[in-house]
């Protein structure tokens, strides 16, 4: 019988490479047919291995799950950026590889998360997702967030509905 360690911790320069990875594979998965293809690339291409690398060097709040070897997933979080919502914390992005869905692997990458921003002092905590992308919708609700808020995006030509959802300690 072999055993497979799985680890969650803050995100290392090594892991660069391995997390915008990460972010190709997962973002392809959820946006596909949601944002128009052209867009979708830009933003991934754009995320590449140096910036992470980058990120990770200036101190972001970057966590990855790593199952085995293979970094799995990753979740980024601090500060709320969206000053029109009173929530302390939020989490930016929190991906999994889509062979890594469905296993609980987001559930505890959410947990580390939202602890590591309680522990900073921020109580309170929201998230965005595209109102289209219904996997994403369906987490966070059965994660116990409350839609707070509404609002769009444009990525291209095209608008997208978006929904803050919050929690609070």
């Amino acid at each position: 019988m072999s055993t497979i360690l799985i680890e969650l911790r803050p995100a290392k320069v090594a892991d660069a490479s391995a997390v915008a990875a990460t972010h190709d594979e997962s973002w392809r998965s959820a946006y596909q047919g949601i944002i128009p293809g052209a867009e979708l690339e830009k933003l991934i291409n754009r995320r590449g291995p140096h910036w992470w690398d980058s990120a990770i060097r200036k101190g972001s709040r970057i966590s990855v799950l790593v199952f085995g070897e293979q970094v799995a997933g990753y979740a980024n979080y601090g500060r709320n950026r969206a000053r029109s919502l009173q929530y302390e914390g939020e989490i930016y992005e929190l991906y999994l590889r889509p062979e890594f869905q469905g296993l609980g692997f987001g559930r505890r990458l959410f947990t580390a998360a939202r602890r590591d921003l309680i522990q900073s002092g921020l109580k309170s905590m929201v998230t965005w997702a595209l109102s289209d992308n219904e996997p994403a919708m369906e987490f966070y609700r059965a994660l116990g967030g409350r839609m707070v808020a509404r609002s769009s995006e444009r990525f291209g030509p095209k608008s997208l509905d978006k929904m803050a959802f919050a929690w609070t300690s």
